[in-house]
C-alpha cells in the first residue's frame, strides 16, 4: 500500500502568500478524510513557527491551524513540516499538543545531523517522526544516502526526497531514489514540485524504485509552479497497479468538492519558475527574486545565474536582496565607466 501525504493546506500555503483561513483548512481536512487521504499536511508554506515578515504572516496562528484541521479529521493523520532553526522544539511540542500525528523534519539536504534531537523528541513522545532532505538535486546518490542514513540512526520512521527546486529528471530520481531504497532499512518517500513538468513522471519513478511514500496536492496548488497533482498522480498510480487508500474517483470528488471554499488556479509553468527549476533553485525564492529584480532594476535572469553560482537554499532570502544590489551596483559602475571613456 503506498502512503499519500497531502501538503495542500501546507505547501499551497505558498501559493496564496500562507493566508489560508481556518475556515478553508477545516472544510478541506474534513473532505479530504473523507476521500481516504492518508496524511494531511498543515501550516504556513515554510512550516512550523515560519509565519514572519520575511517570509509571510499567517492570519492565525499554528495551534489554530493545527488544532482546526485536527478537528476535521476522523481516519486521516495529521502531518506538520518542521526545519530546525525556522522552528523551535516549543513548536514541536505545541504541535504534538494539537493532536499532530506526523512530524516532518526537513533539513538541507547536507545538513541532516540538525534533526536528530528533534526527531528524538518526536518519537519519545510516542508519535511517528520522518526525516526530509530538502533541496535534493544538490547532492549526489552516495551523499543523500550518508545524510538519510542519520536520520535513520536517529529514529526516523521514513526518509523523504524533497525536490525543492523542482530541478529533477526521472534519471535523476531513478539513481537517488533507487540508492536510499537499496541503502535504507526505513521507508523512503518523494516530494516533487512541477517547474519543468515532470512532477508525476518523477512520483512515478520514485515509485518503481521502491518508493512508499508520495506527497501531492489538489491541482498541484502550491509553491511556483506547483506541486505533483493529487489528481493525476492517484489516476495513474491505479493504472499503474499501485494500491492506495483513496481512489481517483474520490480524488475527483474531493476537488469539485472544495470548489465551494478553495478554488486554487490549476498552475501553469510561467517563465521564472522553469528558470527556479533550470538553476536549482527554492521554488518558494521566484517572487522574492522577482521583486528584488524588479526594485533594484536588473535582469531577472542574471540574478537566477548569480543565485545560483552561490548555492542558494531556502532561509537564506536576505542573499536575494544583498545579489540583487550587487547587480545594480556593477551595472552603475559600467555606465559610469562607459559615460567617462565616451567623453575622454
Amino acid at each position: 500500500m503506498i502512503l499519500i501525504s497531502d501538503a495542500t493546506l501546507r505547501d499551497g500555503n505558498h501559493a496564496i502568500r500562507h493566508q489560508l483561513t481556518a475556515s478553508q483548512i477545516y472544510e478541506y481536512a474534513r473532505a479530504a478524510d473523507e476521500a481516504g487521504i492518508d496524511v494531511i499536511e498543515v501550516g504556513h508554506g515554510n512550516g512550523l513557527g515560519g509565519s514572519s515578515c520575511l517570509l509571510g504572516q499567517t492570519p492565525i496562528c499554528d495551534r489554530t491551524m493545527l488544532e482546526t484541521a485536527r478537528e476535521g479529521l476522523t481516519r486521516s493523520k495529521l502531518g506538520v513540516h518542521f526545519i530546525p532553526g525556522l522552528g523551535k522544539s516549543s513548536d514541536i511540542t505545541l504541535a504534538l499538543e494539537a493532536g499532530v500525528d506526523v512530524v516532518r523534519v526537513a533539513t538541507h539536504c547536507t545538513e541532516a545531523n540538525v534533526s536528530a534531537r528533534f526527531i528524538e523528541q518526536v518519537r519519545l513522545a510516542g508519535k511517528t517522526a520522518y526525516g526530509v532532505l530538502m533541496m535534493s538535486h544538490m547532492a549526489p546518490p552516495d551523499v543523500l544516502l550518508a545524510q538519510a542514513r542519520l536520520m535513520e540512526s536517529y529514529g526516523a520512521e521514513a526518509v523523504i526526497l524533497m525536490d525543492s527546486a523542482g530541478y529533477s529528471t526521472p534519471s535523476l530520481v531513478k539513481s537517488k531514489v533507487g540508492r536510499l531504497v537499496n541503502g535504507l532499512e526505513t521507508k523512503v518517500g518523494f516530494h516533487a514540485h512541477n517547474n519543468l513538468g515532470l512532477a508525476v513522471a518523477n512520483s512515478l519513478v520514485a515509485l518503481e524504485q521502491g518508493a512508499v511514500i508520495i506527497d501531492a496536492c489538489l491541482k498541484g496548488f502550491g509553491a511556483g509552479a506547483g506541486n505533483t497533482q493529487l489528481e493525476t498522480l492517484v489516476a495513474v498510480m491505479e493504472r499503474e497497479g499501485y494500491k492506495v487508500a483513496t481512489s481517483f474517483e474520490r480524488v475527483i470528488e474531493l476537488a469539485r468538492r472544495t470548489e465551494a471554499f478553495l478554488t486554487p488556479k490549476t498552475p501553469h509553468i510561467a517563465g521564472a519558475n522553469i528558470a527556479s527549476g533550470l538553476f536549482g533553485l527554492f521554488s518558494g525564492y521566484v517572487p522574492h527574486i522577482q521583486k528584488a529584480a524588479q526594485e533594484f532594476d536588473v535582469n531577472e535572469f542574471e540574478l537566477y545565474a548569480r543565485l545560483a553560482k552561490r548555492k542558494l537554499v531556502a532561509g537564506q532570502e536576505d542573499i536575494i536582496t544583498e545579489e540583487a544590489s550587487r547587480l545594480a551596483r556593477a551595472r552603475d559602475t559600467q555606465r559610469a565607466v562607459g559615460k567617462l571613456e565616451a567623453a575622454a
